[in-house]
């Protein structure tokens, strides 16, 4: 660039020689202007466009991800006292899952007792999306990383494996989660997220071992025995129907329930039964139906005696009051458990189902985090705002 320097105008190599005559200077300034970038990714790209309207005010630009999948939203800001580009993404669930390395995917040559202590390794969860490669190609010349993953184990996992995905790529420190944030919210509203934003803090590594643990156990077990009793039901039973029998360490008992409900089911045999009710009227005039306190009874001649004894009174008398007094609590939030049983049960709808929406009412603010064990609010839950934003869609 060019610029006046006390009032004259010149070149460099005048400066340089202050014998030349001239009475003007010029002075030419280059200077580099590098922007800094700020990667932010979520957990499925729904939610990264939700959040990119969020945090951008809805001013960003939107353009397709190399992978042919994901979308990538970017916006001008302002961040760690510089301003910044934001580059908002996604992956779609797990990156990478566990599975043993080549040798031991054979049935035929390896016991499955040596799936308990054989080798395990990483691979792409998806190949096809290629989201390692996508994930490092959007992280090129960051800085920052900023991770918006649902707030439960698994997303914690899912932050170090976009943290590792990313990390050959980003301008990085010595040491990388020194410009590693994690932002912890459960429901996409504006006041939700842009909280988040201003407390931003790190992921938890030991909520993500745990679920390394909890995958690294569901493979071992699963496999070691599915190979098992697979083999051992087929040898056993030349014209089994199933090529594969399989088991989970949850699948299994979760079976079991619904086997042993199915069987209560077809062998219940209904028993008739006779119940007693006795219609009045009070001397005002009021009409009352009184229920017998023995509720019902499976013998016919006794109910008939009985019936027998009252048919005549003409008159009752109370001979007792009992006041009680019922409280009837505030509903409670429901977790994912529930969530389904309630879907099921009062909307005839199949858990998958149901999940299937509820994630989708979570991506457009309608309700918090559903996949959730407690059964209490988070603190920043909005109770009154949140009946009123949504009146017109409840009937």
């Amino acid at each position: 660039m060019t610029g006046t320097l006390n009032g004259f105008q010149g070149d460099a190599s005048t400066l340089k020689n202050p014998k030349l005559p001239c009475n003007k200077i010029m002075v030419t300034i280059t200077y580099e202007f590098k922007m800094k970038y700020v990667l932010m990714v979520a957990e499925k790209p729904s939610l990264a466009a939700s959040l990119a309207s969020i945090l951008s005010n809805g001013k960003h630009s939107s353009r397709k991800g190399s992978n042919g999948t994901c979308t990538v939203h970017e916006w001008a800001g302002h961040f760690d006292h510089s301003n910044v580009t934001f580059k908002m993404t996604s992956v779609c669930g797990h990156v990478m899952t566990l599975d043993f390395i080549g040798k031991y995917n054979n049935w035929d040559r390896v016991d499955p007792v040596e799936l308990f202590s054989c080798t395990t390794e990483k691979k792409e969860a998806s190949p096809k999306l290629k989201m390692p490669q996508f994930l490092a190609q959007e992280a090129r010349g960051c800085e920052y990383l900023i991770l918006w993953l649902d707030c439960d184990k698994e997303g914690e996992n899912i932050c170090f494996e976009v943290i590792n995905a990313v990390q050959g790529t980003m301008k990085k420190p010595p040491y990388i989660m020194d410009v590693v944030y994690r932002a912890k919210f459960s429901a996409i509203t504006e006041k939700e997220i842009k909280s988040a934003m201003l407390n931003l803090g790190k992921p938890n590594e030991n909520e993500a071992r745990s679920v390394d643990a909890r995958q690294e156990l569901d493979l071992r077990i699963g496999c070691a025995f599915t190979r098992f009793q697979t083999k051992f039901f087929q040898g056993k039973y030349g014209d089994l129907d199933a090529s594969l029998i399989s088991y989970g360490p949850c699948q299994t008992p979760t079976l079991g329930f619904c086997v042993k409900r199915h069987d209560d089911i077809q062998t219940f045999k209904p028993e008739s039964y006779w119940v007693l009710q006795v219609n009045i009227k009070t001397s005002e005039g009021r009409e009352a139906t009184l229920s017998w306190e023995r509720v019902r009874c499976f013998e016919k001649d006794i109910t008939v005696m009985f019936l027998n004894l009252v048919k005549g009174v003409l008159n009752a008398r109370v001979t007792s009051v009992v006041s009680k007094e019922k409280v009837k609590s505030r509903p409670q939030a429901l977790n994912t458990v529930e969530l389904m049983r309630v879907g099921s049960s009062g909307l005839g709808m199949g858990p998958h189902h149901v999940m299937q929406i509820a994630e989708k009412l979570y991506t457009q603010g309608f309700i918090s985090y559903p996949r959730t064990e407690t059964t209490q609010y988070p603190e920043s839950f909005d109770l009154r705002l949140s009946p009123e934003k949504n009146k017109s869609y409840i009937q």
